[in-house]
């Protein structure tokens, strides 16, 4: 059982688009859908959905910083809450709290875009059954689930200003980042360099030209996330 929570990452190797990882693909893609299918009857569930919500992502980021720090793996390099999905996940708890609309917007945007990117092709180096491997993807599942469930069940619009809201705020992150890496000689948001395991980050071109296509793609990303919704009533 203590080989599920240690450190030994060869033990349960991770492997792209093994059975678990299309698995956990589809428990994804599976929740997406009912929450837009039951997006009326969960009105009446609000605050216990919420609370459900909060609490997965903050009991579930807690444990990963005990399981950092019990294994003395905890560096300030690469642990601080400044690498995208992070940062989407900290604005989901208080998203949670406030429900603000300015949030949301950041939250659909940011957290979508970038927690799909990690669903598809993880920065991950433990496998199944291991703690992490559940952590990983249960947090970056219900960081889009939270954008989907202000979207669906809240009814919160998606507009064009929250797009350019979330891009400016994109950049503003990138800049503490890119100071953070400076500082820690760490990669936050890969604006190091791309990361070593298998990501869309390879097909993009070298450092540091890579950033600049990663700029365009993610306002082309935000601009696929808004079309639906173009035209909706603000």
């Amino acid at each position: 059982m203590t080989q599920l929570f240690g450190h030994q990452y060869d033990l349960y190797p991770f492997q792209l688009f093994s059975v678990m990882h299309l698995v956990m693909l589809l428990v994804f893609v599976t929740g997406s859908v009912l929450l837009y299918v039951y997006r009326k009857p969960l009105k009446s569930l609000e605050k216990p959905m919420k609370v459900i919500m909060f609490s997965g992502l903050f009991i579930l980021e807690l444990f990963y910083h005990i399981w950092l720090f019990s294994g003395k793996a905890w560096e300030i390099s690469f642990t601080l809450p400044l690498q995208l999905c992070s940062i989407s996940l900290l604005l989901c708890l208080i998203l949670l709290i406030t429900d603000s609309k300015f949030l949301f917007q950041v939250v659909y945007f940011l957290g979508i875009a970038g927690a799909i990117q990690a669903l598809v092709t993880p920065e991950l180096f433990v496998g199944f059954p291991h703690f992490r491997f559940f952590q990983f993807f249960i947090t970056h599942m219900l960081i889009i689930w939270v954008a989907l469930f202000y979207a669906f069940v809240k009814e919160f619009r998606i507009t064009r200003k929250g797009l350019w809201q979330a891009f400016a705020f994109l950049n503003i992150a990138a800049g503490f980042a890119f100071l953070a890496n400076k500082l820690t000689g760490g990669n936050y948001m890969f604006l190091a360099s791309k990361p070593s395991n298998l990501s869309l980050l390879d097909y993009l071109g070298p450092y540091p030209y890579y950033i600049l296509v990663l700029e365009c793609i993610a306002l082309l990303l935000f601009w696929v996330l808004y079309l639906p919704w173009r035209g909706a009533k603000k």
